[in-house]
């Protein structure tokens, strides 16, 4: 349906209207995908907090290895590639461990936890 690849002018309309439909719903995915992370991070912050308060370690590898095999089942039951929704969650999962330093190094420094 297109004359050309060089640029937007040449797409023919039904075939722009159909891509901006498709990104549109993109960009609502993404502003969701974002707003549930959020949320992820602010239970993960009260979960650092409780830890320090209590001394526990920051990284728990034995829940990290039960979270990656769910996540894995949950994206090959999803039709989603298994090793990047691990890849994903390897990357949230050292993000969380080095918010759960912060906080027990803060917390070792004698301030509050949640404290900013």
């Amino acid at each position: 349906m297109t004359t050309s690849n060089t640029g937007t002018g040449d797409v023919d309309p039904a075939v722009r209207e159909e891509l901006d439909r498709l990104r549109d719903s993109i960009d609502n995915i993404d502003a969701a995908v974002v707003h549930m992370l959020a949320e992820r991070f602010k239970c993960t912050q009260q979960v650092g907090r409780l830890k320090a308060v209590h001394q526990l370690p920051p990284a728990d590898p034995a829940r990290e290895a039960r979270q990656i095999a769910r996540l894995r089942s949950l994206a090959e039951n999803a039709k989603l590639d298994p090793a990047f929704a691990e890849k994903f969650l390897n990357f949230i999962i050292a993000e969380v461990i080095r918010h759960h330093e912060r906080i027990a190094g803060d917390t070792g420094n004698g301030q509050l936890p949640g404290a900013s």
